[in-house]
């Protein structure tokens, strides 16, 4: 069995067990550059292959097929992660999708943003974003509860992994290339956490940034 050794401090950090939650890393502000950290800090992490797409170009030589690959990673409650990769087998470059998708993880925000619900809870997203990669334009708005994802099945896949369960979803561009819209998806989501928002605002709308504790509240009120 593969026995890693880690090779960057933060690294060495979750290995010895110093930090065992993605929270207490991204405090560190340590850059993540083992994809180990992430099986450490997330053993049940939910992925999914959205696109691989075979390339064949002519050369002296004959021809050259090459593979390019579109994957997402997430936990299914605020964190999520998009990773492309270009290689020659189909297996090996899947493998290093997954690894760059892992190191992109990022940190999400929800909350209740619709107009039409206000059940504060962290459903959707909290406000409307927008994200854009090549030609390729996507606008999320936040969706009431029971709404469901009204979005491709690209973006339905990154925003699942996400955690969000209800959005409404408008894309401009060409959407065919899987590659670019689920980059721009990706870029639309990690606007929620550029955006300055007062702790009233986050109470009214229910905001909250990465993982949701559902059974430490219910406990907290049985007790």
């Amino acid at each position: 069995m593969y026995e890693w050794e880690p090779k960057t401090r933060l690294g060495r950090k979750v290995k010895r067990g110093e930090i065992t939650t993605m929270e207490d890393a991204l405090a560190t502000r340590l850059p993540i550059k083992e994809p180990e950290i992430i099986d450490a800090l997330f053993p049940d992490l939910d992925d999914d292959v959205l696109d691989v797409n075979m390339v064949q170009r002519m050369t002296d030589s004959g021809r050259r097929v090459r593979f390019t690959v579109a994957c997402v990673v997430g936990n299914n409650n605020g964190y999520v992660g998009v990773g492309t990769a270009k290689g020659k087998e189909v297996g090996p470059t899947i493998r290093k999708c997954m690894d760059n998708a892992k190191l992109n993880m990022v940190r999400i925000r929800r909350g209740c943003g619709s107009w039409q619900c206000g059940c504060g809870n962290p459903h959707t997203i909290p406000f409307e974003v927008e994200g854009k990669t090549g030609s390729v334009k996507i606008q999320l708005k936040p969706a009431p509860s029971g709404i469901g994802l009204a979005v491709g099945e690209t973006a339905k896949s990154i925003l699942t992994r996400a955690g969000i369960e209800d959005m409404w979803g408008f894309s401009k561009g060409k959407t065919r290339t899987t590659v670019n819209y689920a980059l721009a998806v990706f870029d639309a989501l990690k606007e929620t956490s550029k955006m300055r928002v007062r702790e009233d605002q986050a109470e009214e709308l229910g905001i909250i940034s990465g993982i949701h504790e559902i059974e430490d509240e219910v406990s907290e009120q049985e007790g």
